[in-house]
């Protein structure tokens, strides 16, 4: 068995792994890198294998850092199967369609400058048509039902609680001598008793595990302190007569802000303010979270389902679809909270938010989730003055606060309790992912203490033999 580290190797983005299994190729995720444009449109475009050679494909979850480079893998040669669960499959039918339109968009601006310096146009990186050819290769699997992928390897798929329909994959692998190596592969792990979606299923027994550590040096506040910490937050920027701006990912994030609010609003511990939600593929996401209520954690069903409520929907939240609907928001001065993708704040229409209310004292600009190295969202979280939005500079004078509550990811101690399911005499060699080196060090170290051999986090383009 050989595994290369591909993607998602000391940093959070553009997830792939590929492994060398019985003589096929098995490769986990194909998430887009993303950060700087310069950087990311020809590691995007060029892959470090030939995808006509992969066999097979497991996909963890639909975020776009893990599945967002499919169309051009299809686009490049790849004709195998992609197993992901039934909800990760619907999700992805939105959300790659939706990465087309913004490669198109996004390709659209930088050809007009290249134009203006009589440079050739580049192509984007795929297109909707590439996103219909992937789908047809996509197989929705259910969760705990395993499947054979190939010769000698059957799949599990197990609920990670990160976003609708995650999974951490379970292989187990027959070798030449009849052996079988129970390997796992976290995917993004979730939070337990985290809203809306069920705790994970954590992968046990294991020989090998590949798991992520987006929060390896780091431990999130306790969740009923955070909750009155937030609606008092709110509270206070409306007294000020200020907007509350949330940057926040269309899938996942969004309905766990919205259900959370739903729950301030329904026991008046939020005032009654416009809310919206400014973003259209979290609404038509947010339309794929009310078809998969078997999905959904007790206190959902005990809070809202069972009473036939909606979660994501009440009487003073409003979905934005279009952008003339977008648009009318700038010229209002009341108190509201805008909810708009996307959470690392390097598009859509979250940008036109920031730039229209981030140098206004009354605001404040509210972060959920985790931001990587350079980008937007990162550069305000840490302190910058002025920051660049759509190539004009603007000063930071609003207030800005991150929740690391609403993550969803496990932290520090939650990851080393998913790794204890697996104890040190089995479990042969753990290969930290998905996470920057600041936080995969100490994580490492706590690990090694536990009593855990071959512990690495590889970097892009090592190789493992096993």
């Amino acid at each position: 068995m050989k595994i290369e580290f591909i993607g998602g190797a000391r940093t959070v983005t553009g997830s792939q792994h590929l492994l060398h299994i019985n003589g096929k190729k098995i490769l986990l995720e194909c998430g887009l890198f993303q950060g700087r444009r310069s950087d990311t449109y020809e590691k995007n475009k060029n892959f470090k294998f030939d995808p006509s050679e992969i066999d097979v494909m497991l996909l963890s979850h639909a975020h776009i850092d893990h599945s967002g480079n499919i169309p051009n893998l299809v686009k490049n040669g790849f004709r195998g199967n992609i197993y992901a669960t039934s909800a990760t499959v619907d999700l992805c039918q939105i959300m790659l369609r939706d990465s087309a339109h913004l490669h198109e968009m996004d390709i659209e601006f930088v050809n007009k400058k290249r134009k203006k310096k009589g440079e050739e146009p580049v192509e984007p990186l795929y297109e909707i048509e590439d996103v219909e050819n992937a789908m047809i290769h996509f197989i929705g699997v259910q969760y705990n039902k395993q499947i054979e992928i190939c010769p000698g390897v059957k799949a599990t798929f197990r609920d990670a609680g990160h976003i609708l329909g995650s999974a951490g994959i379970q292989l187990d692998i027959r070798d030449g001598n009849g052996n079988v190596i129970r390997f796992g592969f976290s995917g993004d792990i979730g939070r337990p008793n985290s809203p809306v979606i069920r705790s994970p299923d954590i992968l046990r027994d294991l020989d090998i595990l590949i798991m992520e550590s987006t929060y390896g040096n780091r431990l999130h506040s306790d969740s009923e302190a955070v909750e009155e910490e937030f609606a008092s937050t709110i509270r206070e920027v409306i007294e000020r007569n200020g907007k509350v701006i949330i940057p926040a990912f269309a899938v996942g994030r969004t309905q766990t802000i919205v259900y959370m609010l739903h729950k301030l609003f329904d026991q008046n511990r939020i005032p009654s303010i416009p809310i919206y939600v400014d973003s259209p593929l979290a609404f038509n996401a947010t339309n794929v979270f009310r078809a998969h209520p078997e999905c959904m954690d007790r206190e959902t069903y005990r809070i809202f389902l069972q009473e036939g409520e909606d979660p994501f929907g009440f009487e003073r939240l409003t979905y934005l679809k279009t952008v003339e609907e977008s648009k009318k928001l700038n010229s209002l001065q009341k108190p509201m909270i805008i909810i708009s993708a996307s959470g690392m704040a390097e598009g859509g229409r979250i940008l036109h938010h920031l730039r229209n209310n981030i140098e206004n004292p009354k605001n404040l600009i509210l972060f959920v989730g985790y931001a990587a190295e350079h980008t937007l969202a990162r550069k305000i979280i840490d302190g910058e003055k002025e920051v660049n939005i759509f190539g004009e500079t603007f000063a930071v004078n609003c207030s800005v606060k991150t929740f690391d509550y609403f993550s969803a990811h496990a932290d520090q101690k939650e990851l080393i309790d998913y790794i204890k399911f697996s104890p040190p005499e089995r479990l042969k060699h753990l290969l930290f992912v998905h996470g920057e080196e600041d936080q995969q060090k100490p994580l490492i170290e706590k690990v090694i203490e536990l009593g855990y051999k071959n512990v690495l986090a590889p970097d892009s383009g090592e190789i493992l033999e096993i």
